[in-house]
């Protein structure tokens, strides 16, 4: 008897171990539409870790989240300006770098900038980083250009050009930070600007903008783009080129653009964090160390359209979106670039005010 309570305690110390090794999951919490599945899957078979992938697609859900307490995730994708305020708030855990083996994969200048938002690269770790700007429908927008294809941010702000488009359709990022920066820099002012006279002129103008445009939304607007339910949009470069790759796969005739205007626009920076709270820590710095893989960024970059912060990735990285300047600028566009600091809550509180009056012309 003594020797099948043995055998019985040590199936049930087996059983036990194999409950808890099943068990280990990391979840996260990140963009929509921003990894290659197959990424994930091969995660869960090199760790046995599993992980559970939920999506947003605005940093204002995920703040919320955030700020509620005990989200459950281990890891989540702010943006720039919202790290900066995020950390503030004591949101996140302080990386302990020593378990972050491919940290020296990544990207100097892109971490540098990154460094605006976390000085000391000591909270986040850059994902991917990306532009917003000028997302067409190459046949409808020569159309209406006489030939040409839009390369100024006059396409949005002079109201007589934006009105050509109308009857095709224009959808507009529902995003204030970036709506506002580049109607600053439109306007010769700084796009950083917390003056509520200079931040009430880029209302004012993103207003007579809004007479025009069919939709505010962050992201319906790459499959109206790839279906060819409208012409124009301001968004993000890697969702543009995803809508050029969805509308070539459905063979519509439809072929889709993305251009950084010549005036200059918003560098924006997503990247990798752990809560403060976050209940399986160990599994979130493995999925951050397995995401800094050369080999995986460039199968993300390649999958996304999204430049990422993985410096080391690049030789992995298709030719197309290497070359692509409008993914992967070149020093002298890259130089036109800006970034935008979290705004104060004097500042947020007048950003919100102002947008909804933007939206609403009320």
């Amino acid at each position: 008897m003594r020797s099948f309570g043995v055998l019985i305690c040590a199936l049930w110390l087996w059983l036990a171990g194999g409950a808890i090794a099943q068990e280990r999951v990391v979840n996260v919490y990140n963009w929509s539409d921003y990894i290659d599945p197959k990424v994930i899957e091969e995660f869960t078979k090199e760790t046995g870790v599993k992980v559970v992938y939920d999506t947003y697609d605005s940093n204002e859900v995920l703040e919320t989240r955030l700020l509620a307490g005990k989200t459950g995730y281990d890891v989540v994708v702010p943006s720039g300006p919202f790290l900066q305020r995020q950390i503030a708030a004591g949101l996140y855990q302080k990386l302990d770098k020593a378990k972050l083996k491919n940290l020296k994969n990544l990207w100097p200048e892109v971490m540098g900038r990154l460094a605006a938002y976390d000085p000391g690269n000591q909270y986040a770790i850059n994902y991917m980083w990306f532009t917003t700007g000028l997302a067409y429908d190459v046949e409808k927008a020569r159309e209406r250009l006489g030939g040409e294809t839009p390369n100024s941010w006059d396409v949005v702000f002079r109201p007589e050009i934006l009105k050509k488009f109308v009857d095709c359709g224009v959808y507009v990022l529902d995003s204030p930070e970036d709506l506002f920066s580049v109607a600053l820099q439109y306007l010769r002012l700084n796009p950083d600007s917390r003056n509520q006279n200079d931040l009430k002129r880029a209302a004012d103008l993103l207003g007579v903008a809004r007479r025009n445009v069919k939709k505010f939304h962050s992201s319906e607007y790459i499959n109206a783009l790839a279906s060819g339910d409208i012409c124009l949009a301001v968004g993000w470069s890697g969702d543009s080129f995803q809508a050029h790759n969805r509308a070539r796969e459905a063979q519509n005739d439809v072929v889709i653009d993305y251009v950084i205007p010549k005036e200059g626009t918003l560098m924006s920076l997503d990247n990798l964090a752990i809560p403060k709270d976050a209940p399986h820590v160990e599994e979130a710095y493995a999925f951050i160390d397995f995401l800094m893989r050369p080999e995986i960024a460039a199968r993300n970059t390649n999958a996304t359209n999204f430049a990422n912060g993985v410096l080391a990735s690049k030789p992995l990285v298709n030719k197309d979106i290497l070359d692509n300047k409008a993914i992967y600028p070149d020093p002298a566009t890259m130089a036109r670039l800006f970034t935008v600091r979290a705004y104060d809550p004097a500042t947020q509180k007048f950003i919100t005010r102002e947008w909804t009056r933007v939206k609403t012309g009320k």
